[in-house]
C-alpha cells in the first residue's frame, strides 16, 4: 500500500505558503501564478494557522460580496485545517476528503508541515497505479508475463 510519504516523495515537499497579513487578492494571485488550489497561512512567526482555497474564495468573498483587495485573509481563512501524516494510506487521505468535503491535506511530521496533497495528486496516484495494474494483467493474458 502506497503511502502519503511515496507519494510526497514523487511529488516534492514544496508547500506554498502566504502571511496571514495578506488580503485575498494577494493570495489569488499568488495561487494563480503558482498554479495551485490552495495555500497554507502562516503568522509572523512562520506557524501555519490555517488554510485558504477557491472554496474560500467562492463562499466567503463572492458569495458575501467582499471586496478581494481589502479583505485580509485573517478574516476568511479556514482555520480547523484537517491534516495526515507522512504514513497515512492514500486510500485512507482519499476517504478523507471524501468525507470531509475538503480537496488539501496538509501533511504534518513532528508538529512540522512537510507536504501539501491535493485530490488532484490522490486521482493521478489512482490512475497511474490502474495503468500498472492493466499492463500486468494484459501481459499476463498474452504469455508476455515474466513468471
Amino acid at each position: 500500500m502506497d503511502t502519503i510519504a511515496t507519494l510526497l516523495r514523487d511529488k516534492g515537499g514544496v508547500v506554498h505558503t502566504v502571511p496571514l497579513s495578506s488580503t485575498v487578492h494577494e493570495a489569488v494571485e499568488k495561487m494563480c501564478a503558482l498554479r495551485v488550489g490552495a495555500l497554507l497561512v502562516a503568522d509572523e512567526d512562520g506557524k501555519v494557522v490555517g488554510i485558504f482555497s477557491e472554496r474560500d474564495v467562492m463562499a466567503r468573498i463572492i458569495l458575501q460580496d467582499r471586496n478581494p483587495s481589502t479583505t485580509r485573509l485573517e478574516e476568511v481563512l479556514t482555520r480547523n485545517v484537517i491534516c495526515v501524516v507522512p504514513e497515512t494510506r492514500a486510500e485512507e487521505a482519499m476517504a478523507i476528503m471524501t468525507e470531509k468535503r475538503v480537496r488539501h491535506l496538509p501533511v504534518v511530521s513532528g508538529g512540522k508541515v512537510v507536504g501539501l496533497v491535493s485530490i488532484g495528486d490522490l486521482v493521478r496516484w489512482e490512475s497511474l497505479n490502474r495503468k500498472f495494474e492493466i499492463r500486468m494483467l494484459t501481459d499476463y493474458i498474452s504469455g508476455r508475463y515474466p513468471a
